[in-house]
C-alpha cells in the first residue's frame, strides 16, 4: 500500500499549475478580492437542504446538502468549513459547482455555532476537533452507499488531517482520499502571523467582529463558562483562544491548544491519500511554518504555489473567478480515490 502511496504522489509532484492574474499581486489582495468580489460559479448560487443531527452530547449540527440531483451510489463530496465559515462562504458555493458538474453528491457539515443558530452545549469549536469531524464522517458512510472523499478549508482543513491522522488505517475505511486547503496546520505560527500588522489589524478584527459576540451569547447561556471582562479585552485570536477556545475544549491554554492541535507533527502518520496544499504567500500560513516532503510521509502530496493567498486563488479575466482551486483539489481527490479520470465523471 505504501508503494502505490508514493506512486500516487509521484504523480502529482507537479502540483498545483496557478499563476494569479497579473492585476492582483500579493497574498492580501489575492485572499480578499477572492472572499469579496470573485465570481464563485456561473448563474445562481447552489441551494441547499438543511438536515440537523442530534449529537451523543445532547447538542446538534447542521448539515447542509445541495439540491443538485446526483444517481445514490454517486460519490460524495464532504467539505469542512473555516473559522467562521459555513455552506455560503466563497470557497464553499465553489466547491457545489465543482460537484454538480462532476455529478457528485455535496454535503457541507456547519461546526457547532456556525450554521446561523447558536449550539445548545458549554463549547464551541476547534481546530482539532478531530473527535467532532469522526463523528460525522462516521455517520456519513453508514449512511451513503458510494464513495466518500473530504476536504477541509483552513481550520476544517487542520481539524480533517488531525482525524486522519488519529485514526490511521481506519480512516481509509470511512473516507477514500481527503484534502486540507490553506490549512494552519502550525497553529502556533499562523496564530503569530494572524495577530501582527496588517493581519491583525484586518483579518483579526473581521473574525473578532463575529465570535466575540457568540462568545458572549454562550456565556448568557451557561452563566461562568468563562471570564467576561477578560474576553471583552481579548485584542487578538491568541488572547481569544486563551479565555475561551482552549478552556471550553479541554486545553491548558492557547499554547497547550495550538501545540496540541496542529496537525503538522501528525502528517506522517495518515495511512490513506491525503493532499496539503498552501499558497507560499498566505498571510495566516508562513511559508516557513510549511512542511517539506521528508517530513510528512508516503501517503500525504504537497503543493504549495508561490502564490494564491488565503483561501483565495482567483483565476481568469475580471472579476476572476474561484473556480481553480476547487476543480484542481476536486480533481485531485477523485484521482487519488480511484474513481477514474475526471473527464469521465463530467456531465
Amino acid at each position: 500500500m505504501a508503494a502505490a502511496a508514493q506512486a500516487l504522489a509521484a504523480s502529482a509532484a507537479g502540483g498545483f499549475d496557478y499563476a494569479a492574474p497579473w492585476w492582483l499581486p500579493g497574498g492580501n489582495l489575492q485572499t480578499i478580492w477572492a472572499a469579496l468580489f470573485a465570481r464563485r460559479g456561473v448563474g445562481a448560487p447552489p441551494e441547499y437542504r438543511r438536515e440537523r443531527w442530534s449529537t451523543p452530547d445532547g447538542d446538534f449540527v447542521d448539515l447542509d446538502w445541495s439540491t443538485c440531483e446526483a444517481p445514490a451510489g454517486a460519490p460524495l463530496l464532504v467539505l469542512f468549513h473555516g473559522l467562521e465559515g459555513s455552506s455560503r462562504s466563497h470557497y464553499a458555493e465553489a466547491f457545489a459547482r465543482f460537484a454538480r458538474e462532476r455529478g457528485l453528491r455535496y454535503v457541507v457539515p456547519h461546526f457547532r455555532g456556525c450554521s446561523g443558530e447558536l449550539n445548545l452545549g458549554p463549547r464551541a469549536y476547534h481546530s482539532g476537533d478531530h473527535e467532532e469531524v469522526h463523528w460525522i464522517l462516521q455517520r456519513l458512510r453508514g449512511a451513503h452507499t458510494g464513495p466518500i472523499v473530504a476536504a477541509g478549508i483552513s481550520l476544517g482543513g487542520n481539524a480533517l488531517m488531525r482525524w486522519a491522522a488519529e485514526r490511521g488505517h481506519e480512516a481509509g475505511r470511512v473516507v477514500d482520499a481527503v484534502a486540507a486547503v490553506c490549512s494552519p496546520i502550525d497553529l502556533a505560527a499562523g496564530g503569530k502571523a494572524i495577530g501582527e500588522g496588517f493581519n491583525r489589524l484586518v483579518y483579526t478584527t473581521m473574525f473578532l467582529r463575529t465570535m466575540r459576540p457568540k462568545a458572549l451569547l454562550k456565556l448568557a447561556q451557561h452563566p461562568g463558562l468563562f471570564d467576561r471582562e477578560a474576553l471583552l479585552a481579548a485584542r487578538d485570536l491568541y488572547e481569544f483562544d486563551n479565555v475561551f477556545t482552549a478552556p471550553l475544549h479541554g486545553f491548558r491554554d492557547s499554547a497547550d491548544y495550538y501545540a496540541r492541535a496542529s496537525a503538522k507533527p501528525h502528517l506522517p502518520r495518515i495511512r490513506l491519500p491525503a493532499l496539503v496544499l498552501n499558497a507560499r504567500n498566505d498571510p495566516f500560513v508562513p511559508a516557513h511554518s510549511l512542511p517539506g516532503p521528508q517530513q510528512v510521509g508516503d501517503w500525504v502530496t504537497l503543493w504549495q504555489p508561490p502564490q494564491g493567498g488565503h483561501v483565495g486563488f482567483p483565476s481568469g479575466r475580471w472579476p476572476s473567478h474561484v473556480r481553480h482551486m476547487p476543480q484542481a483539489v476536486g480533481d485531485w481527490l477523485l484521482s487519488a480515490a480511484g474513481l477514474g479520470s475526471p473527464a469521465t465523471r463530467r456531465r
